[in-house]
């Protein structure tokens, strides 16, 4: 099993969950995230006065996966976040020890399947 997470701009979160959908996606975690990376923050002004924002706010997507899925997934997170400004965010692949559902007590890709 996988674990496929992403930070992606808050704008994107629609398009990027209608492609989820479409690549049959069985679930997702979605998590409202502030940080910066090579956008190092922005400034802003409100009420005359300037400040400096310096984490912004993102959209931090979790997602456990098959093998054979992470690909499909990744790609469709990738191609339907991208602006192509700085800041559309990353995408990164980790392995998973286990998995377990709670209620039923499944383990491994029984415990993610629908």
């Amino acid at each position: 099993m996988k674990l496929i997470t992403a930070i992606i701009k808050p704008s994107r979160l629609d398009p990027v969950l209608d492609a989820l959908k479409e690549v049959g996606c069985g679930g997702i975690t979605v998590s409202e995230v502030r940080g910066f990376g090579r956008q190092k923050g922005k400034t802003e002004v409100y009420r005359g006065a300037e400040y400096e924002v310096k984490l912004l706010p993102k959209v931090k997507l979790e997602i456990v996966a098959g093998p054979e899925a992470v690909e499909r997934i990744a790609e469709a997170i990738g191609q339907a976040a991208k602006t192509g400004k700085i800041g559309d965010g990353k995408i990164w692949v980790c392995d998973l020890d286990s998995v377990s559902r709670i209620r039923t007590g499944e383990v491994g890709p029984a415990a993610v399947e629908s």
